[in-house]
C-alpha cells in the first residue's frame, strides 16, 4: 500500500502566546512530512486578516501553505483582492467555503450564496492557478433536506471546478466509505480525503457535533461519557479509537488523512505513530 498523505489544519492565533504556540505545533508536526498545513477562518470571514498572516508565515516555513476562504458575507472585490494577494505570495492551494454565519448576524450574505459560485469565481479569475478543496459532508450538512441533496450540491462544486475535497469529521467509517461510494456512482472522480478529529475533550467534541451534525455514534459517546472526568484516559482511549478508524479508512482505499488540530499535536503524533507514518 501507497504510503498516505498527511495534512493538518490549523484556526490563526489571537495571541502573541497563541502564536508561539502554534510555531511549536507545526515544528512538532513536521516530523509527519505534511503535504500542507491550512489555516481556517472565523464565521462569516473574520480572523481572515489573521488568516492571511498565519498562512504566510508558514508558506515562509518551506511548508505548504492553505488558506480557508469564505464566500458567505463577501463581496467578489474583496475575494478578488485575497486572491491576488495569495498568488503574489506564492500560495497554490486553497480550501474553498461558504462559511458559516456568525451567532446572531443578521447582515446580507454578500454576492455568494453558495461554495460552488465561489469556486466558479476563483477559476474565472485565477485559471488553473489554484489547486482548489472543498467540503464533503459524509453524515450530511445539517442544513441538507436528503441525501440526494447532499450528493447534488457535491457535484455542483466538483463541476464548478474543485480538485478534491474533504470531508466533515466523522467515526463512522462506513458514513465516509458510502459517500465515496455513492459519487463514484455519480461520476465524481475526485480525491475525498477524510477529515479526522482527535478527541481531545468529551464537552468540547459533543458542542462542535451538534453544531456541524456530525454523529458520535451512542457506544463511543457512553465510552467517552464515562472518561470525561478523567483526561488521560479519555485522550487514550480516544488516540486507540481514532487509530483504529485511520487504519480501516486506509485499508479501504482513503487516498490520505488530514487532522484537524485545534492548534495541538501531541494525539495527532501518537496516532500517526502507531499508523507508521511518521518519518
Amino acid at each position: 500500500m501507497t504510503k498516505p498523505t498527511i495534512s493538518c489544519e490549523f484556526f490563526p492565533p489571537k495571541t502573541a502566546q497563541g502564536v508561539k504556540k502554534l510555531r511549536q505545533v507545526r515544528e512538532n508536526l513536521k516530523i509527519l512530512n505534511p503535504e500542507f498545513f491550512s489555516v481556517t477562518f472565523g464565521a462569516g470571514g473574520s480572523t481572515q486578516e489573521k488568516t492571511f498572516d498565519t498562512v504566510i508565515e508558514i508558506q515562509k516555513e518551506g511548508i505548504e501553505a492553505v488558506p480557508h476562504l469564505s464566500c458567505i458575507a463577501s463581496t467578489s472585490d474583496s475575494i478578488r483582492e485575497l486572491l491576488q494577494s495569495y498568488q503574489q505570495n506564492n500560495i497554490k492551494r486553497i480550501v474553498a467555503l461558504r462559511g458559516d454565519k456568525p451567532s446572531g448576524w443578521m447582515g446580507r450574505l454578500g454576492q455568494f450564496a453558495h461554495a460552488n459560485e465561489l469556486v466558479e469565481f476563483i477559476r474565472a479569475e485565477t485559471g488553473d492557478h489554484f489547486h482548489i478543496e472543498v467540503a464533503a459532508y459524509p453524515e450530511f450538512h445539517p442544513q441538507s433536506k436528503n441525501a440526494e441533496t447532499e450528493l447534488k450540491y457535491f457535484a455542483q462544486k466538483v463541476k464548478a471546478g474543485a480538485n478534491s475535497a474533504i470531508t466533515q469529521y466523522f467515526y463512522n467509517a462506513d458514513a465516509y466509505l458510502y459517500f465515496v461510494d455513492s459519487c463514484a456512482k455519480h461520476g465524481i472522480d475526485i480525491p475525498i480525503v477524510p477529515g479526522i478529529m482527535p478527541i481531545y475533550n468529551y464537552e468540547q467534541l459533543a458542542r462542535f457535533s451538534g453544531t456541524c451534525g456530525a454523529e458520535i455514534p451512542r457506544w463511543l459517546r457512553w465510552r467517552l461519557e464515562h472518561f470525561q472526568k478523567d483526561k488521560a484516559a479519555l485522550q487514550a482511549f480516544g488516540v486507540e479509537v481514532m487509530t483504529k478508524l485511520c487504519e480501516r479508512l486506509l485499508a479501504e482505499g482513503a487516498p490520505a488523512l488530514h487532522f484537524y488540530t485545534l492548534n495541538q499535536s501531541n494525539l495527532i503524533l501518537e496516532i500517526n505513530k502507531r499508523l507508521n507514518l511518521t518519518t
